[in-house]
């Protein structure tokens, strides 16, 4: 259709019909997510006890877990301490039917030159492992560990770096002995580390010179070392009482293939320091009721998070229905609802775990600095499996919460 207004033609769009729309900017029914991120953390804060009760379940679940998990790791370790604070061998040599290390049954001398004989072996020394009787001057006493090292190289002895005063050279003198530093403090009590001290084991005098940061063992018992020699004579005299051989594997030789042929030439049992260590804390494991009673704790632990942390999400979901109904009336889909309820399970998930994790670091740094307990830390895995299991509890209990959303009217927010 054209006009024609002062002598020019005009052109004229038509007009829209009735109820034609006109095209603009579309807008998200969802509306944006930090938007309804914001309201998802509102609505989750807004009850301060409910929030603060979710984030307590959590916590204590985590501090209980990783707790628990820690100290049975640390327990389990000082079952094989003997083995740990022995460096320089990589092979253990002992009776066939030995299940872990502190089941001694003592080999022949001549088994240890016949360990020497094998291929592949570098070097074979004899080891003590045995108990004592040892009394102070003030006639403070108590069973010891006492641990016999090779006589000519001192192979069996801590590391240098162990040593907190006094030299592993200092073995070498006569009655000479070397104390843990738990040990020097039980017959010592109040006393500054001081060297030259004496006591008497098994009714022959020992002379203390030299003080280690030795691992703590399972039993706590005061740790010492001496000559293998030395040892022989604090015990006593018997027919047997070699405990293991320790050996070297050869450089270039495989550990594998080294324990193989000893095991074939000699009729003994060799493994290697990893293996038997592994099978020390199997046999804790299998025969004692440590692994379970942990466990029953963890499992508790675990319950306990779930169950409280399930029924309050419930009841924050509950009271929430109406908020729930007006966001589906508006427009809001069930993914987005869903996806609103497991940020805000998840933000208490973390907040938890992270509150969990911190009561756990202030506890074992408090005991870390005491002598019983000086092994205690938090290992990395513990921490780990907190964190999935928390991750798990935190999704079981968003899920009856996301089910009662999901099949919500929104006529629900029209209703008295």
């Amino acid at each position: 259709m054209s006009t024609t207004v002062s002598g020019s033609p005009t052109s004229v769009s038509p007009e829209p019909s009735a109820g034609r729309r006109v095209a603009g900017p579309r807008r998200s029914r969802n509306g944006s997510a930090p938007a309804m991120n914001w309201v998802a953390l509102r609505m989750l804060t807004g009850d301060r006890s409910k929030y603060l009760g979710l984030i307590f379940a959590i916590a204590f679940s985590t501090f209980l877990i990783a707790q628990q998990s820690s100290l049975f790791l640390v327990i389990m370790n000082r079952t094989r301490s003997v083995i740990l604070d022995v460096p320089d061998a990589n092979v253990w040599i002992m009776a066939p039917a030995t299940r872990y290390i502190d089941e001694v049954f003592a080999l022949k001398d001549s088994d240890l030159d016949r360990v020497r004989s094998v291929p592949g072996v570098s070097w074979a020394v004899p080891f003590f492992k045995g108990s004592a009787s040892a009394v102070a001057l003030d006639g403070n006493f108590r069973q010891v560990l006492l641990l016999g090292v090779d006589d000519a190289s001192l192979a069996g002895a801590p590391e240098p770096r162990r040593m907190i005063l006094g030299s592993v050279e200092n073995l070498r003198d006569p009655d000479a002995v070397l104390v843990d530093q738990a040990g020097y403090h039980f017959f010592y009590p109040g006393q500054p580390l001081e060297l030259g001290k004496t006591l008497e084991m098994n009714d022959h005098r020992a002379k203390i010179e030299g003080i280690v940061n030795a691992s703590v063992n399972f039993n706590s018992q005061p740790i010492f070392y001496t000559r293998y020699s030395q040892a022989i004579a604090f015990v006593g005299s018997q027919r047997k009482l070699m405990s293991f051989v320790l050996a070297k594997s050869a450089p270039g030789v495989p550990l594998s293939e080294v324990t193989s042929r000893i095991a074939a030439q000699t009729g003994l049992q060799a493994n290697t320091s990893d293996d038997f260590g592994t099978k020390t804390i199997l046999y804790y494991i299998r025969n004692t009721a440590i692994a379970g009673a942990i466990g029953i704790t963890v499992f508790i632990a675990i319950l306990v998070g779930t169950v409280v942390a399930g029924q309050t999400f419930y009841m924050f979901t509950l009271e929430n229905l109406k908020q729930f109904g007006a966001l589906k009336a508006i427009g809001t889909t069930n993914g987005r609802i869903v996806r609103m309820i497991m940020m805000q399970a998840v933000l208490v998930g973390a907040v938890g775990f992270g509150v969990g994790i911190g009561m756990d670091t202030a506890f074992f740094v408090a005991l870390s600095h005491k002598e019983p307990t000086r092994d205690f830390v938090l290992f990395w895995q513990t921490i780990t499996l907190a964190g999935g299991l928390e991750l798990l509890i935190v999704l079981v209990a968003s899920l009856a919460s996301i089910r009662k959303v999901l099949v919500l009217e929104p006529a629900i927010v029209f209703r008295g």
